[in-house]
């Protein structure tokens, strides 16, 4: 196995800091403790958050910094709108074009987000979800959706973890998988589709389940810092 470049190994460990809540939204990434951290050279670090800001996780200010990217509320509305929709189409394509190996695999992760959710795993349930999604993009068989797909995943990574810490909400996840899964199995395409519309859309009350989540994420940290 090739072993990875300086470059990516820096850029994994990033995303999973900023997934992991290490790096919030807002939070100004220090290239120079980043550099001592890994110990390495600038060059890396500098090409690994090059990387994320192409994936729109952090936003690089020429003369103020490089900071974890944060949305205002409108914006996050949006961003959630646009998923729900290619979230959607994603399922309905894998309904049509699903292969019993995919499916097998779909059903697999399904099952271990059970497990997770039962035993209130809250972190490991979050990557297994989004392993799960995976399964659901590249079961479409369009390399272009399943790209486009991912990549507001990821922007969207450090809002989806914080949105599973509202109470119950890992296990209402879960439920919602199991109606997309049922879909997937039975080769209904339209309930597919709508299942995971409902399942990634955020309006309303869970909207505002959402924001009071990210203040208090946000307290927790000033909290710890202080």
């Amino acid at each position: 196995m090739a072993r990875k470049s300086n470059t990516v190994r820096i850029r994994e460990a990033l995303e999973n800091a900023i997934v992991n809540g290490r790096f919030a939204p807002g939070m100004r990434i220090d290239p120079e403790a980043l550099a001592q951290e890994f110990e390495c050279s600038r060059t890396p670090i500098r090409d690994a958050l090059q990387q994320l800001e192409a994936s729109g996780l952090v936003r690089i200010h020429s003369k103020q910094g490089t900071f974890v990217t944060e949305w205002s509320v409108e914006e996050l509305a949006e961003r959630f709108e646009a998923m729900a929709e290619l979230e959607a189409t994603c399922a309905r394509l894998a309904a049509r074009r699903i292969t019993d190996e995919e499916l097998a695999e779909l059903e697999a992760r399904h099952e271990s987000c059970r497990q997770l959710a039962e035993e209130e795993r809250f972190d490991d349930y979050y990557a297994e979800n989004s392993a799960f999604h995976a399964c659901i993009y590249r079961a479409t068989h369009n390399a272009f959706i399943e790209q486009e797909a991912m990549r507001l995943h990821s922007m969207l990574q450090p809002y989806r973890r914080i949105q599973l810490q509202v109470r119950n909400r890992v296990k209402r996840s879960f439920h919602e998988h199991d109606a997309v899964v049922s879909a997937v199995r039975s080769g209904d395409d339209q309930a597919a589709e709508k299942a995971m519309r409902d399942h990634v859309l955020i309006q309303g009350d869970r909207f505002h389940d959402l924001l009071a989540a990210l203040r208090m994420d946000a307290q927790q940290r000033k909290e710890n810092a202080s």
